[in-house]
């Protein structure tokens, strides 16, 4: 099967936002609230982000984008009571509450690993490749993105014959959603269809935990997504995070597991009982007939600590074009000695994981963001490679295009303080609005709808 016909992983990264900010929103993320009230650099930030999509290009694999959603954002201000003017709205709303408007501030789209969950059409029911939005409802700030994400993805994912965008889940405690954050694929290839793996932090109709951090993801979601998307119990892996993790800072499952294709590469603190999951993955693995390669580092070897501030496991695993994985690491696992040796225990060992490359992505590292937190993941093959919006496929011209607008409209310093200044609102819709008609993407956002 040539290259162009079968299916490939193409990896969506988010764009960091011009509101690239450190105001410590997310509890139970250990990175976040130790920088809270830090000055962040969001030009130094969304650079970092270009050059970790043009590395994935070196290497031969498809990169696009989701663009980031309007910061800060006013009409949901609106519909809190404040009134005039934006620049009216955004002032008053400030001098209320920095702490509102910080929520209404935040970046936090780009890390699409929340923006959905994706079943590709080799799962699916009907073989279209399905998302849904993810609704975020365990932190305020993100809880705000859902609608706008169902927005990108309907834009750039239009064609009806290949996709299902589905609306978010309901916003109740019930229905916590944090997307691909909590879910893993397993197949023996691209092509062929898989095993996936849905991790939940608690159920909500069970007895009460004593987590330390919220269960962010709930079962009843997962379990909803897996239906809406025409999974069955024999592709679905409907599996517990571990508390332990949770209470330890791992948010989300990705920050203690990753997979791709036939590895499933994790910590033996990411759930309580590995043997369990590896044995529910393991069996209905055979029966789509790949044996599935687990991948474990120790909590002797690999104390959990170093896991959480290094992200080791929020690392992108991928499919190299001339065969073997790669490992695309931030380098505070190279600068870590206990993760630096697991990578290289890995790469000698026999499995299909044969390269590293460690990535400075500090600027987002320090939110408690990592590479898989910056992408999406979605399998195409090539018919629905073709129907997917142009304007948001990469390569090494676009990228010097993107990087040059950032380099045009981004500061390299910002603050809580700038966040309820009305200069720096236009600024962000002015560069919003640049980077609309360089992804031919019309009319993405509000205040261009509105016409203010």
């Amino acid at each position: 099967m040539s290259s162009e016909s079968k299916t490939v992983e193409m990896n969506f990264d988010g764009l960091v936002g011009p509101s690239h900010n450190y105001a410590g929103l997310s509890y139970g993320n250990i990175a976040s609230s130790s920088n809270k009230r830090n000055v962040a650099n969001p030009k130094a930030a969304a650079l970092q982000g270009i050059a970790k999509m043009r590395h994935m290009l070196d290497l031969g694999l498809p990169q696009a984008i989701l663009p980031p959603q309007e910061r800060p954002y006013v009409p949901g201000l609106r519909a809190l009571g404040f009134n005039g003017t934006d620049a009216n709205v955004l002032q008053t709303a400030f001098a209320k509450s920095r702490a509102l408007v910080a929520n209404y501030g935040s970046a936090s789209c780009m890390w699409t690993a929340n923006a959905a969950t994706v079943t590709p059409g080799a799962d699916s029911s009907d073989g279209r490749v399905h998302f849904t939005p993810a609704n975020l409802t365990a932190m305020p700030h993100r809880a705000l993105e859902d609608q706008q994400t169902r927005r990108a993805l309907s834009a750039i994912f239009a064609d009806r014959d290949h996709f299902t965008v589905h609306p978010p889940l309901a916003h109740t405690p019930l229905l916590g959603d944090e997307g691909a954050a909590n879910h893993n694929r397993l197949c023996g290839s691209h092509d062929g269809a898989g095993v996936e793996v849905f991790v939940y932090g608690r159920d909500a109709l069970g007895p009460k935990t004593n987590l330390k951090f919220p269960g962010r993801q709930t079962l009843q979601a997962s379990e909803a997504v897996a239906r809406l998307h025409g999974l069955n119990d024999t592709n679905a892996v409907l599996h517990p995070q571990s508390a332990t993790a949770i209470n330890a800072g791992a948010f989300h499952n990705d920050v203690v597991c990753v997979s791709n294709e036939s590895v499933l590469f994790f910590h033996e603190n990411a759930f309580d009982d590995p043997n369990a999951l590896e044995s529910d993955v393991a069996r209905r693995a055979e029966i789509f007939g790949f044996r599935p390669h687990f991948i474990m580092a120790g909590a002797d070897a690999v104390p959990l600590q170093d896991v959480i501030s290094s992200y080791l496991f929020n690392s992108q695993l991928v499919t190299l074009p001339a065969g073997g994985m790669a490992l695309i690491l931030p380098t505070q696992v190279e600068e870590t000695a206990s993760t630096k040796a697991f990578v290289d225990q890995t790469l000698a060992g026999d499995n299909p994981i044969t390269q590293a490359h460690y990535l400075d992505l500090r600027q987002s590292m320090a939110n408690g963001g990592g590479p898989a937190c910056l992408r999406l993941r979605v399998a195409l093959d090539a018919k629905q490679r073709a129907a997917v919006h142009p304007g948001v496929i990469m390569d090494h011209k676009k990228l010097d295009i993107l990087a040059t607008w950032v380099n045009t409209h981004y500061r390299d310093r910002l603050s809580l303080n700038h966040l309820g200044d009305p200069k720096f609102l236009q600024e962000t819709r002015d560069a919003l609005d640049a980077l609309t008609r360089l992804l031919d993407l019309p009319n993405l956002y509000d205040f261009q709808r509105s016409g203010t």
